[in-house]
């Protein structure tokens, strides 16, 4: 496999951000490279009544930096990485892997299919087609690790297995 230095994490704090963070983390600490935790905040509207008002720009930032600034890590000793950006999230997640050379960007999908995916569009999906390095797509969160019992064992004798 390629050598990964720098591993491109974005994140928009859903829950499956979350599994694809966890991921990355072990990624960065198997291959010992560089994590960049990307957050795009795009500034939704404030709607009251007939029009729409803006939300104050610093105040929303200033929340999506602390967003970003309290997401804990689910492994210590990493060289992390964070930045906060603003704009379109497929626009500035291929900028920033671009300068900053990732060799792989980790992002968890949403999964949406049909008219959803229709009016929604899939940030994970324009990232996949224009991205110049892999791009690793978690769609659901991992599975937490489960011990299912060998039906093998079950039916050997106690002394065997002892």
């Amino acid at each position: 496999m390629t050598p990964l230095h720098t591993i491109l994490h974005p994140t928009d704090f859903s829950e499956r951000s979350e599994a694809a963070l966890h991921l990355a983390c072990a990624l960065a600490r198997d291959y010992g490279a560089r994590l960049v935790l990307l957050h795009v905040a795009t500034q939704p509207p404030f709607i009251y009544g007939e029009g729409m008002v803006p939300l104050d720009a610093d105040e929303f930032l200033g929340y999506a930096k602390e967003q970003l600034d309290d997401l804990e890590l689910p492994i210590d000793d990493l060289r992390v990485e964070r930045r906060l950006e603003t704009g379109d999230a497929a626009t500035e997640v291929l900028h920033v892997a671009k300068q900053t050379k990732a060799d792989l960007i980790v992002i968890g999908t949403h999964g949406r299919t049909g008219m959803s995916r229709l009016l929604m569009g899939s940030t994970a999906e324009q990232i996949v087609r224009r991205a110049s390095c892999p791009v690793l797509t978690l769609k659901t969160p991992l599975a937490e690790c489960v011990m299912v019992p060998d039906a093998r064992a079950e039916a050997m004798p106690r002394e065997v297995l002892a």
